[in-house]
Formats: structure tokens, C-alpha cells, sequence
């Protein structure tokens, strides 16, 4: 799948010149970055990787002759979200996609709870500040887009994943309300929930994520919903669970998940990085 030269133009048209992608050493994240510096985006790289940004760095240069900078930074310290808002407030920057993240898998109380903490920084605490930050620039230059990651988890409770999936509902619900705030102050806010994606995490974490999706499958359909909609499910299989599970009462989904996620996992003490 590839992005049309009428959807790069748009791209960068409507975001461009620079765009702010966390999490971008691998992974989603680092597909987003490859699809948007291939529309002709400048991208600064965000990730904990300070090699691995370097060679993606330069690699995209090469690649799609744009403007590329780094920031190595972990978000789970106050420090590192400062670091990376000071390299952005030197960029113009007219999309942010906050992709970095972490989930923990197993019973929550037998988990480390400072692996816990961690995530909730991350996932939530740095996402919010970054959102905060970039929604009054945006509103201020009345255009920019912002793409949050969520994920198929994130609208019931998930028992074996109970903690990620509730840090995803906090993203998924924030992003459906600011879509709407800043509507009006021409800013797209989209929030993407994808079902299971391979990055190599699950060999490592010995798992089975049958009908997993590469982060290929979905980078396009995400970039291509920005400033469409106001939430995606990107991918056959997340739309079929999700919308099967619709019309499911709240505590069956609960349920379902707790069968889904315990054959995965097999109730082990697990880390993955989204």
C-alpha cells in the first residue's frame, strides 16, 4: 500500500513543514515517520535509541532528501519530555503523532509497580503534556494535526493487560474530545486503534499473535484518515473485533478479552514496547 502523490501533497501541505514523531525507532512509530518523509516532511525523531535514530535518520534523508533531527529522550521522566519540547520548539512543527508507549501483560499484582508508573508517564502523563503544548500552538497558528495511538484494547477492560488497556482508554478518550475542541481552530486530531501488530515483540516475549498486522498495513490507512475522521480502526481484523463486540454487554467483554489476552500471554510477566 502506498500513498498517492494527491494524499502526500495534501500531507504536507496541510502538516508539513516539520512533523514530531515519538516513538519513532521502530514500529509503528517508524513506519509513520518513513510514509511521511516520503510525502516530503521534515520528521524529528523522538525514541530512547540514540544509535538507531541516527541510522533511521540519516537513512531518510538519503532516502526522500528532507531535513531529519533527533531527540533521545525517555518519557517516563519529566526531564526527558522537556528535552524533547525544547528540540521541537525550534522546529515548525505541524503534526505530532505521539506513538511512543510501552504495555505490561500478566496479573497486575504480581507485576513490578515502578514498570507500572513508568508506563503511566509515558503513555498518558508525557502524551498529555505533548498534546497540551502542541494544541495551543496549533490553535494559535489556526492549522496542525495531531495523531494519538490508542489500540483495540482500550475500549473494555482487558484482565492480563489490565493497566495498558486502561492507559489506551485514556488516550482513546482524550483524542475523541479534543478532535472535537479544536475543530474549530482548524487542527485534525486523530486517534488510531489498532489491533494486534508484529513487530518482532512477540517472539521475544514468546507469544502467539495470529492475524497480527504489520505496521506497513496500517501507517498509510492512519495517515490517509488524518483530517477525515476523528477515530480509526485500522485494519480487517480491528474492525471485525471491535464491531463485533459492539453490541456485546460491557461485563462480556471483559470476559472475551480475559480469554483473548490469557491465551496470548499465558499469564506471564511481559513488556511491550508500542
Amino acid at each position: 500500500m502506498k500513498l498517492s502523490s494527491e494524499e502526500k501533497l495534501r500531507l504536507k501541505t496541510s502538516y508539513g513543514p516539520w512533523a514530531l514523531i515519538t516513538g519513532a525507532s521502530s514500529g509503528i512509530g517508524l513506519e509513520l515517520a518513513t510514509r511521511l518523509a516520503e510525502a516530503g516532511l521534515n520528521v524529528l525523531l523522538h525514541g530512547r535509541r540514540a544509535l538507531a535514530l541516527l541510522r533511521i535518520s540519516q537513512d531518510l534523508k538519503e532516502r526522500f532528501a528532507v531535513q531529519t533531527d533527533i531527540v533521545s529522550a525517555d518519557l517516563a521522566t519529566d526531564d526527558g519530555v522537556q528535552e524533547l519540547l525544547q528540540a521541537a520548539r525550534k522546529k515548525p512543527i505541524g503534526l505530532v503523532i505521539a506513538s511512543a508507549g510501552f504495555g505490561t501483560s500478566g496479573l497486575f499484582h504480581q507485576g513490578n509497580v515502578a514498570d507500572e508508573v513508568n508506563m503511566l508517564r509515558v503513555n498518558c502523563e508525557a502524551l498529555m503534556v505533548l498534546v497540551h503544548y502542541f494544541g495551543n500552538q496549533f490553535t494559535r497558528q489556526n492549522r496542525g494535526g495531531i495523531i494519538l495511538l490508542s489500540s483495540m484494547v482500550g475500549f473494555q477492560g482487558v484482565p492480563y493487560a489490565a493497566h495498558y488497556a486502561a492507559t489506551k482508554a485514556y488516550v482513546q478518550s482524550l483524542g475523541e474530545a479534543l478532535a472535537v475542541e479544536l475543530k474549530p481552530y482548524g487542527v485534525d486530531v486523530l486517534t488510531a486503534a489498532p489491533g494486534p501488530v508484529s513487530s518482532g515483540f512477540e517472539m521475544r516475549a514468546n507469544l502467539k499473535m495470529n492475524m497480527a498486522m504489520r505496521p506497513d498495513q496500517i501507517a498509510i490507512p492512519i495517515l490517509k484518515a488524518l483530517g477525515r475522521q476523528s477515530t480509526i480502526l485500522p485494519g480487517f481484523l480491528t474492525k471485525f473485533l471491535v464491531g463485533s463486540l459492539r453490541t456485546v454487554p460491557r461485563w462480556a467483554k471483559v470476559l472475551i478479552m480475559q480469554k483473548v489476552m490469557g491465551g496470548m500471554t499465558a499469564h506471564q510477566r511481559i513488556i511491550e514496547i508500542v
